[in-house]
């Protein structure tokens, strides 16, 4: 019997749970205002000093219409401002605001509580070797994507 998608499939089935463990313990921390796809967007801009939209988008794989739909979302909610590029005045930049910059502090205390229980499950070599090979695995599909968009 031919297996079916099992990559894909187990690494969505992990997403979902990270992502919700995630969710419940920023809740619980008093922030009830989150989804996951506003999650994934806050932790870039948590990783990244000002990034543009257009970087944020890509990062995200989100589409224009759907970035711009979130942003509005956490701009209203008060954790980003949007403003011009340093360098590009027609660019836009993401910046936290204060009530951000609280949520990256709680986001990052809740990630390291995570990723110890996780290593307290497979021990710590493992986790070491599962992000290991995680990394490189994206790094490896995302130069064969980019080196085929360039043929």
């Amino acid at each position: 019997m031919q297996r079916i998608a099992v990559i894909g499939s187990l690494l969505k089935k992990i997403y979902r749970l990270y992502s919700q463990e995630l969710l419940v313990s920023l809740q619980e921390r008093g922030f009830l205002d989150l989804r996951p796809s506003f999650l994934e967007i806050l932790t870039f801009v948590c990783e990244v000093d000002s990034p543009s939209i257009k970087e944020i988008g890509h990062a995200c794989g989100l589409k224009k219409q759907t970035m711009t739909s979130h942003l509005n979302e956490l701009e209203r909610r008060g954790y980003i401002l949007r403003q011009k590029g340093l360098r590009d005045k027609r660019e836009q930049n993401v910046i936290l605001t204060e009530y951000g910059e609280k949520f990256k502090v709680s986001l990052l205390e809740v990630i390291a509580d995570l990723e110890g229980k996780y290593m307290n499950m497979i021990g710590d070599v493992e986790f070491d070797r599962v992000t290991h090979t995680l990394e490189n695995f994206f790094t490896k599909i995302n130069n064969n994507e980019d080196q085929q968009r360039l043929l």
